[in-house]
């Protein structure tokens, strides 16, 4: 009778072929310690800000639905007020799941990438005076390849949150509405003898709608904001 494989011993020896039983631990440490070197390296890049030449891809390696034009990431970012600017103004942690994309993405491009890019609400920027973060690759020629997501999402109400700030039209619009809600609600009767007449409502709004402009304008030049289409790829916090 044959006796059985013991595939545990069959491995040990294939690798006892290889390498010697006492030296396989320094190899497995030299492998861990070059791959927290390369990590600590990818880590280093994303948290500076490095002119760099362009770099150079393997477009057969590119999955298409993680590549978007300057034009995609401007709509999302005006409609959701969001900033998209290079990735050291990002003020939080990394995660160590995005770091392990872009190792894979240099091995397999057989290329070191230094420029990144951010798409994140500007309270986790470090911007300069004057909820859902994506983390981008520029291609070149306004095209960004999408690396990862982390993080929430988006509160489900925060496009039409921020609607009445995407232009100065739409804050308009929304001091306008704002200002029949709150003429519908005043008790008109209680500062008037007799019938309200509509001439009254009528005086009432124009009084509503300055003083609701007013305030938005006041709050506006106090705290220096901007319309989302004018800040999007901002690095200055008070626009």
């Amino acid at each position: 009778m044959l006796p059985k494989t013991n595939l545990e011993k069959k491995l040990h020896r294939v690798r006892d072929k290889r390498i010697a039983s006492e030296d396989i631990l320094t190899e497995v440490e030299a492998i861990f310690r070059q791959n927290e070197i390369e990590r600590a390296q990818i880590k280093q890049r994303l948290q500076t800000k490095i002119d760099a030449a362009e770099t150079r891809f393997n477009t057969d390696l590119l999955e298409a639905s993680n590549v978007f034009h300057i034009t995609d990431i401007k709509k999302i970012c005006v409609e959701y007020r969001l900033r998209f600017l290079d990735s050291h103004f990002f003020k939080k942690e990394i995660p160590e799941e995005a770091i392990s994309k872009i190792r894979q993405l240099e091995k397999e491009h057989d290329s070191t990438f230094n420029s990144f890019k951010i798409v994140a609400p500007a309270k986790l920027l470090k911007l300069e005076n004057a909820d859902d973060p994506l983390l981008f690759l520029p291609l070149g020629n306004d095209y960004f390849y999408l690396i990862h997501k982390w993080g929430n999402d988006l509160h489900p109400l925060r496009k039409w949150l921020m609607w009445p700030y995407k232009c100065f039209e739409n804050l308009v619009f929304t001091v306008f509405v704002l200002s029949i809600l709150l003429t519908a609600i005043t008790p008109l009767h209680l500062f008037t003898h007799g019938e309200v007449t509509n001439q009254e409502y009528l005086l009432m709004f124009l009084f509503m709608f300055k003083s609701v402009g007013g305030i938005v304008l006041f709050y506006g030049f106090a705290k220096g904001k901007n319309f989302n289409n004018a800040i999007w790829n901002s690095k200055y916090y008070n626009a």
